[in-house]
């Protein structure tokens, strides 16, 4: 529930204006209407695309050379699959994709939610996933989503193996096939929520080039992109040579000056609350500031004389001296055991933290593939090909905050601040501060992604049929550099802390009265510098270079993987031929990393060590279509895998269709599916973060508890078993030709689900009176945190994950409204329907997520709608996409008066009241202009606007603290343009 350096800039596009953007958006708007041009050509409802590698042709024709896209490995359409499918061609990717990739676009589809993206893992500081573009299906996690490039696996980005993509090549994917439900048994371990496909075009002819540029209606987050591809036959057409580049920069936004985030919207505990007066715990408010923490820091505690008598004394610019204003709500008095963290009125906007946190990341990316292949002879191509991607991205991940910076008595920039007199009978102070003297903590990853394969495929006869077959190898090496910056060294800012007057004769030879560390009196040459901690403006280069670092971590994730498939029509029934795909595959995982010695331990954040890791798996599967008559078509598929880390498993699927009359089809699918712990999960040797939690161990709970957390693998861990259910219907009406329409209810029951316990869980069960969790964390040694957390993955008891999936397509000539022309209207509308995402872990009570529209919750409903009209000139695509209202959190209580009273202690940590937890929901509107330009008989060109938000919705708040929207659903930027080029050669 829940300024920073210098912008980079392209002197050239940023010294314009909104208003000289606005006139290159009217300018291109313009071209878009006069440009004589050629009809385009929209996506066709069941639109088809050449399969991935692994996908074989379908049974009932097998002399035919057309195949189809599949979710199976026996070739299917999307809507006459088993198992229910989602085809996103690549006209509808390059009319709706909002950016310079297309990960963007992808997650726009509803069965996509809550994936891992840039702007939302500003704050994974120690896990390496800052920057990345990771897909998660049905929100069960992404680890829980299979992303295949052709049909074949990818090496993971991270340790935890997660796929990024846009380490695929963008300019040569041609369509995106979206496996909506379990098919572990088609495509192995990890496809507990399903698959996604990027298929390439590995038969492209001719060259192509685009580049884009845009940013947003404010003037910031300029980007910019350039893709190249060319693919080119030879020896009579039996050898292909596919290549492609690409260049993407983006610049990031490192603070917020959008409006939405000035208004201080936080929850706040009520100070008036108790356990038998039916008033709520909690209260949404505006106006609602940090007040444990500030700029140039507050005295939230003194010790000695009169108990914290200079509680509420902050520092501002130059180090002047004020009294915080607490406001009204929370009116503590100065003198009590708690300083309250939050403040509503009085001096609630002097924290200023949430106009300073990052919207989106500084990013660039390079990279290049190459493809070639040729034909030895009829029945046998060998093909060859490699790619490499290079990516770094910087971020901000948020302030130096520290609400535990203890002073003592005698500490000299104290004295100067205060004097002698103010702190008679003082022993020590502690400072609350978000320290803008020192530069704000950052994610710098860095990260190289290569894939080089083997292989070779064909066809020939077999029982009288056509039989396709394909063997291959592949190698996939990542080398990352975790990179953190200006991070706090514990032992040197304790040192640069302590700083003291020094005294006559001292041993650094210095003045008497000098400000010096304490520790150098004694040991002179340790190179501290003294730090003020006392207001803004006031600390020295030299302290700020002393006590920040750049710890970093290097990785090398390393994946081998060979496999053999062939698809067979080995007989016939009475009702038609019957289909069998067998095949194998063997796989081997690595990891290996360095840190330095300095690195891994003594850091505010960080920590890193060294993982080191390997397992390896064994595959073989069986898949078989088989008519039964009727309509009725029978699809199984049974596979066993072996792990070396955690033994053997079985998978299963069994599904059918059923077409009584052409117009009606229906489709059912059960299957076990699986998913073995990652590299990270077993071998991690220790990851650390920070942040801040809600301590409801004591009423009213307190806000704003800093703590530090430490991550360890596990080797004892199981695989996950899941068994999915899946049942739908497609329409195709023959009274409505071009209308096409699915609808697909699934369930996925998980159980001996990996998880696991973090920071707020821990002390929440806690507060419930379980010890077991009171043992896993205490003070920080440290003293950098308040707490310290000790945490590992383990198999919990299951979750629950079910809804119903929607997808419609309508194509409608429009030869009668434009006369003699191959004009089309084309929709397309896709929602799901979330009913329940329920994570039970065994020991607390289980918490439906869906309608939960705060931060890790899922909407009830996820939309989107696209209408595309091509036009012999041009063509426009309108887009509208969104969620509905929910709620903050779903173990929230929403009360105003008579609430809950005489509650146990874990009933008010697990399911605490609130006076309003209503979450408005979102609607976004996007918009595309493309037209097509003829280049002098040689080739075809387009240019194309984009605009993305329309109508400047704003994000969705929450009253978290912090970055207060939340960054998985909503569009934190504003509305944005995009204008580019796209050229083809014939």
């Amino acid at each position: 529930m829940t300024v920073f350096g210098t912008e980079r800039r392209y002197s050239a596009c940023r010294a314009s204006t909104l208003a000289g953007f606005s006139s290159l958006a009217t300018l291109a708007i313009a071209v878009c209407f006069a440009t004589p041009a050629a009809a385009q050509t929209g996506p066709a409802p069941e639109a088809q695309a050449e399969p991935a590698a692994p996908v074989t042709t379908t049974a009932p024709d097998p002399s035919s050379d057309e195949v189809t896209v599949t979710g199976t490995r026996v070739a299917r359409d999307g809507y006459s699959a088993p198992t229910p499918l989602n085809i996103l061609t690549q006209a509808e990717i390059q009319n709706s994709s909002p950016t310079n990739n297309i990960a963007d676009f992808v997650n726009q589809i509803p069965s996509v939610a809550g994936s891992t993206r840039p702007s939302n893992s500003r704050l994974a500081i120690s896990s390496g996933l800052s920057g990345i573009n990771a897909l998660n299906l049905r929100a069960l996690g992404e680890i829980r989503t299979l992303v295949l490039l052709d049909g074949r696996r990818s090496v993971g980005s991270t340790v935890t193996g997660l796929v990024d993509v846009n380490t695929f090549p963008q300019a040569l994917i041609k369509s995106v096939e979206i496996v909506t439900g379990g098919a572990s048994a088609a495509y192995g371990s990890d496809a507990v929520a399903g698959v996604v496909n990027f298929v390439l075009d590995k038969k492209y002819e001719g060259l192509k080039l685009s580049a884009d540029t845009g940013m947003t209606e404010r003037g910031d987050g300029f980007n910019t992109s350039v893709n190249i591809a060319a693919g080119k036959s030879f020896a009579e057409g039996r050898g292909h040579i596919l290549l492609s580049g690409e260049i993407a920069r983006r610049d990031g936004i490192f603070q917020v000056d959008r409006d939405w985030n000035q208004g201080g919207f936080r929850t706040i505990a009520n100070p008036a609350y108790t356990n038998t007066n039916g008033l709520p715990q909690n209260l949404v408010r505006s106006n609602t500031g940090t007040a444990n923490a500030l700029p140039g820091g507050i005295i939230v505690n003194s010790a000695g004389g009169t108990a914290n008598r200079l509680r509420g004394i902050y520092f501002g610019q130059g180090g002047s001296v004020n009294q915080f204003n607490y406001g009204t709500v929370n009116t503590a008095t100065l003198t009590g055991a708690t300083a309250p963290s939050l403040t509503t009125g009085g001096d609630w906007a002097l924290a200023d933290n949430n106009r300073n946190i990052g919207l989106d990341a500084d990013d660039d990316r390079r990279g290049a593939f190459g493809r070639v292949s040729y034909e030895l002879a009829p029945w046998i191509e060998v093909f060859a090909e490699g790619s490499y991607n290079w990516q770094k991205s910087l971020f901000n991940a948020g302030p130096q905050l520290s609400t535990t910076t203890v002073l003592q008595r005698d500490n000299a920039y104290l004295i100067n601040a205060l004097g002698a007199a103010q702190l008679a009978g003082i022993t020590s102070v502690t400072l609350g501060t978000t320290a803008v003297d020192l530069p704000y903590r950052k994610n710098n990853n860095q990260r190289d992604v290569q894939r080089y394969a083997i292989g070779a495929e064909g066809d020939f006869q077999l029982f009288g049929k056509k039989a396709i077959w394909n063997a291959y190898g592949q190698y996939g090496e990542t080398n990352t550099h975790e990179q953190l910056r200006d991070i706090q060294n514990v032992a040197r800012v304790n040192n640069a802390n302590d700083a003291v007057f020094a005294p006559a004769g001292n041993a650094l030879g210095v003045p008497a009265g000098t400000i010096v560390c304490r520790s150098s009196l004694t040991a002179p040459t340790n190179g501290c510098a003294p730090l003020n901690r006392l207001g803004t403006g006031v600390a020295s280069q030299a302290a700020i270079d002393y006590v920040l670092g750049d710890p970093y971590r290097d990785q090398k994730l390393q994946q081998t993987v060979a496999g053999v498939n062939l698809s067979v029509t080995p007989f016939a029934t009475w009702a038609g031929d019957v289909s069998v795909a067998v095949g194998g595959e063997y796989r081997k995982e690595e990891v290996s990393g360095y840190v330095p010695t300095e690195f891994q331990t003594g850091w505010s954040v960080g920590n890193f060590l060294p993982t080191f890791g390997q397992y390896n798996v064994k595959e073989a599967y069986l898949e078989t279509v088989v008519p039964l008559g009727a309509g009725i078509e029978f699809n199984g598929a049974v596979r066993g895998t072996d792990y070396s880390t955690s033994g053997y498993v079985t998978t299963w699927k069994v599904g059918a269709t059923w077409q009584p009359i052409p117009d009606i089809r229906f489709r059912a699918t059960r299957s076990r599916d699986i998913r073995a712990p990652n590299l990270s999960e077993l071998f991690q040797a220790g990851t650390s973060r920070t942040n801040t939690l809600t301590d409801n161990r004591t009423q009213p709970a307190r806000t704003g508890v800093t703590f530090r957390e430490t991550t360890t693998g596990n080797l004892d861990l199981r695989p996950e078993k899941a068994n999915s259910t899946n049942i739908g219907v497609v329409l195709q009406p023959r009274f409505l030709p071009g209308f096409s329409m699915s609808v697909d209810a699934y369930e996925i029951k998980l159980r001996d689900a990996i998880g696991q316990y973090f920071a707020q869980d821990i002390i929440d069960r806690c507060a419930e009176g379980r010890q077991e969790f009171c043992a896993a964390f205490g003070p920080d040694p440290t003293g950098d945190r308040e707490l310290f957390f000790r945490a590992s993955p383990f198999n919990f008891s299951k979750v629950t994950n079910r809804g119903i999936d929607f997808d419609a397509t309508y194509s409608l000539p429009l030869d009668r409204v434009f006369a003699d022309s191959d004009a089309t209207l084309t929709m397309r509308g896709m929602a799901t329907r979330y009913i329940d995402n329920i994570v039970d872990s065994g020991v607390a009570i289980p918490v439906d997520l869906v309608g939960q529209n705060g931060n890790g919750g899922t909407p009830k409903w996820l939309y989107r709608v696209s209408g595309t009209v091509d036009l012999p000139t041009f063509s426009i695509t309108a887009t509208g996409r969104g969620i509905s209202s929910g709620t903050y959190a779903n173990t929230y209580i929403e009360c105003q008066t008579d609430c809950p009273v005489g509650r146990t202690a874990a009933e008010v940590a697990q399911f605490p009241t609130i006076d309003d937890n209503s979450a408005p929901g979102l609607f976004y509107a996007d918009l595309n202009l493309t037209t097509k330009v003829d280049l002098a008989g040689k080739g075809d060109g387009q240019l194309f606007l984009n605009v993305t938000n329309l109508f400047d919705r704003d994000p969705l708040l929450l009253p978290e603290g912090g970055l207060s929207a939340n960054s998985t659903y909503s569009d934190l930027l504003g509305r944005a343009f995009r204008v580019g080029i796209r050229m083809a050669t014939r």
